[in-house]
């Protein structure tokens, strides 16, 4: 068995904002596999046989600083190891619709991960990390709030579809192969601002 877990915060004011891509890859994820999200106490959820594993999406509506109680929770009452633990979520060091695997590692300052290792003890679980890019003027804890622009809806909407396919080639041939097939190319959005 595997979670999928995509991070953002609940609400239609946050919908389509850069912190909320998590969410957006769940959606499209249970969309193609026609699963239906209920609702539990601070959390949606579904499950179902994706690349022939048992699989449970997760979305936590604890907003994203809190995000890693509905992980722990979930997590614990399933039995489901850190490691078959998949974490979706945006990340401002990489450029807009850029996508990275990572096996594990720090939270990186992004505050819902950092819940997610808090809660879960641990910081071996596997990341999908999309790319949201920087502003030159934002500040980040505003412009991970703002929406994604005109300009920018092609690649996020690759991004999410590219996002999707890197949760099915973990689920389906290991996070390793996933990360050579996946990392090739990801730019950091530093690399812009310079």
């Amino acid at each position: 068995m595997w979670i999928v877990v995509g991070l953002g915060n609940p609400g239609s004011r946050y919908s389509r904002t850069r912190h909320n891509i998590g969410f957006q890859v769940l959606d499209e994820l249970a969309r193609r596999h026609r699963l239906e999200f209920r609702e539990k106490t601070g959390y949606r959820i579904c499950s179902g046989s994706i690349e022939g594993d048992e699989t449970v999406l997760v979305e936590p509506l604890t907003f994203m600083n809190r995000s890693g109680a509905a992980v722990g929770k979930v997590a614990g009452r399933l039995a489901v190891p850190s490691e078959r633990i998949i974490v979706v979520h945006d990340d401002l060091d990489l450029d807009t619709g850029a996508l990275k695997i990572r096996r594990k590692g720090s939270s990186g300052g992004h505050k819902g991960v950092e819940s997610v290792i808090q809660n879960l003890g641990t910081k071996d679980f596997v990341r999908v990390k999309i790319g949201i890019g920087r502003s030159g003027v934002i500040p980040p804890e505003k412009y991970v709030l703002s929406k994604f622009t005109a300009a920018e809806f092609a690649s996020v909407k690759a991004a999410v579809a590219e996002a999707v396919s890197a949760v099915h080639a973990i689920l389906a041939e290991g996070v390793e192969k996933a990360m050579n097939r996946f990392n090739r190319g990801a730019k950091t959005a530093t690399e812009g601002l310079k």
